[in-house]
């Protein structure tokens, strides 16, 4: 090959180069503040609160960007949620990564100061009927740092299942729940729904509640007002199945 046929090579773009998401720098602040959100409560953040962040003067800003970002493929958006947004391909894997990090990080700390501990129970299979914190259902304790948590936990609930993929939630992986008996539209919550206990983002609307996976190959859960139903927790933490090997 001739030194000019090299050159020309070399200019040409790689496969991998072609297919890397190209980002303006405000999109890349937002996806980081989407993947930032998701690590430390579980939730991506709604519009008001990304406008509040950034300076926009309206939520509709927000949108704006965020489908400017699916447009790229960088997240996808799910309609009726102010929180539906879903990390995609090399954003979800850095999300994971990133906790990863922070839990390897964690765990190889030592723990001087003992008063800053949470012990935290882990709530395995929930016995139909019983308190989610019943002894019974208890499996066992971690201690963890108060400050990997921006809201005080108070419980660890062991997950089940990939209903909640596009939001991280992945099945073995321990939530980190707050004991809550309302919450908000778009809150990641923890419901006892007839015997069953379900981790799902909230929706109610003013004629029915409903439960929301993050992943297309589950259904909408709609809450028969006949049947038993109470919220237990809201999502405020999410531990990796992996560092509990």
């Amino acid at each position: 090959m001739s030194n000019t046929t090299k050159n020309m090579a070399s200019d040409m773009p790689s496969f991998s180069d072609k297919f890397t998401i190209k980002l303006t720098a405000r999109q890349q602040q937002i996806l980081e503040l989407i993947q930032n959100s998701i690590a430390r409560t579980g939730s991506p953040p709604t519009r008001a609160e990304i406008a509040t962040e950034f300076g926009f003067k309206s939520a509709n800003a927000s949108e704006e960007h965020l489908k400017a970002l699916a447009r790229k493929g960088a997240i996808e958006l799910v309609s009726g949620t102010s929180r539906g947004i879903r990390l995609k391909g090399d954003s979800l894997q850095s999300i994971n990564a990133s906790r990863s990090k922070q839990f390897k990080e964690q765990f190889s700390l030592p723990h001087p100061n003992l008063s800053s501990l949470l012990q935290l129970p882990l709530i395995g299979r929930v016995a139909a009927g019983n308190p989610i914190l019943a002894q019974e259902n208890v499996e066992q304790s971690y201690s963890f740092e108060s400050s990997m948590f921006a809201h005080k936990p108070d419980y660890l609930l062991k997950v089940k299942g990939m209903s909640m993929r596009d939001a991280g939630i992945m099945d073995g992986d321990l939530l980190a729940v707050q004991s809550a008996k309302d919450a908000r539209n778009g809150q990641i919550v923890v419901a006892r729904l007839g015997e069953e206990v379900t981790v799902k983002r909230y929706r109610r609307t003013q004629n029915l509640i409903e439960l929301l996976p993050e992943n297309p190959d589950f259904k909408i859960i709609t809450v028969d007002p006949e049947e038993p139903f109470a919220i237990e927790g809201l999502a405020v933490g999410l531990i990796r199945n992996t560092f509990l090997m």
